[in-house]
């Protein structure tokens, strides 16, 4: 037991410094292309700190485990909204930029509606699925690159007509003094650069998987040997395992002033869990709904599991949307659901 309790700390401070890097990688080059954090969060970020969800969840449809593919993927959604993305907003609630947070919810709220489409009208996922749910995720990229590009060449062009209008007002401004303030400006600012920032971002992307890999094999050793189900073991404790990076990129962006990139890294793990992971998994081996547990008769995953994502994800993102800022009482609430969540799967 001492060895897997040493190899889950020696995970977890692996995890802390991978998110440090990984999040000044990240807004490192956020701020060189002006792409605002939220969009760079939802994409960059939450490919990197999913890798965690992708490895446990291939691995365990390749051993015939679907259960545990399919436990990880709900269980880290209803995690990072209702414990990471609750903490963010719980500790610093602000506001969001409806624009570019619209976009990644309603992506997900798709994929959601897809993937609950096919798991209640015929409880199993079959690799033609799989593939529909990666190609979701092919056109969620391809859009969101494609918006990033836009807002670029937008600012591009405002930030040149201002400069031309500047110029047509004070003519008298001599070619040596511009160039002197440009330079002055440019280096008054110190930034990493672009090759240092992706350094930082790869090398963060590749703590944060490993540490998470020994996170969830040892901290599934401890859980196993303490007597915890399988069925609740993927739901809660490799969910919460996965989502450790999430969880550190949240607190690291919080200590770092960056709340839009946690929150955007939340909504786009939420939507790669679905789309990138389950797809990944299912065409790597189609499984069938976990029969593990009941409640009033039915399917404790249809019954419960299912609705909970739908219910923490609307909760946090919808009046957001509508008032263009988070609420103290939303971190408070989702908290309080996560918490009735975790104890009804070990008491049911």
């Amino acid at each position: 037991m001492l060895v897997p309790v040493l190899l889950f700390l020696l995970g977890l401070l692996l995890l802390i410094k991978g998110g440090d890097w990984f999040v000044d990688g990240a807004t490192g080059i956020a701020h060189h292309f002006r792409i605002p954090e939220l969009l760079i969060g939802a994409t960059v970020v939450s490919i990197g700190t999913t890798l965690p969800e992708v490895m446990v969840s291939a691995s365990a449809a390749f051993s015939g485990h679907g259960e545990i593919a399919y436990g990880n993927a709900i269980g880290s959604i209803i995690c990072n909204t209702s414990l990471i993305a609750a903490l963010t907003i719980a500790i610093k609630p602000g506001k969001v930029d409806r624009k570019t947070l619209i976009s990644p919810v309603l992506f997900f709220f798709a994929a959601a509606a897809f993937y609950s489409f096919v798991a209640y009208s015929s409880g199993h996922f079959s690799r033609t699925t799989g593939l529909l749910l990666l190609g979701l995720f092919v056109v969620y990229m391809v859009y969101t690159v494609l918006q990033m590009k836009g807002d670029r060449s937008a600012k591009v062009s405002a930030a040149a007509a201002n400069s031309n209008s500047v110029s047509a007002v004070k003519p008298s401004v001599g070619n040596g003094n511009s160039e002197k303030n440009n330079s002055g400006s440019e280096t008054s600012e110190p930034e990493n650069s672009m090759g240092k920032n992706i350094l930082l971002l790869v090398v963060g992307a590749v703590l944060i998987a490993i540490g998470a890999r020994l996170l969830v094999d040892n901290g599934t050793l401890i859980a196993e040997a303490l007597g915890v189900p399988e069925s609740v073991i993927a739901l809660t404790f490799v969910a919460l395992g996965t989502s450790l990076p999430e969880l550190v990129t949240a607190i690291t962006s919080l200590a770092k002033g960056h709340g839009a990139l946690s929150l955007g890294n939340v909504i786009g793990a939420n939507l790669f869990n679905l789309v990138l992971v389950s797809g990944i998994s299912i065409a790597i081996a189609p499984f069938d709904i976990p029969q593990s547990s009941f409640v009033a008769g039915r399917n404790a995953s249809l019954a419960v599991d299912i609705p909970v994502m739908f219910f923490v994800m609307l909760l946090m993102t919808v009046p957001a949307i509508v008032r263009n800022k988070l609420a103290r009482v939303q971190g408070i609430l989702l908290l309080g659901i996560y918490a009735a969540y975790c104890v009804f799967q070990f008491t049911m």
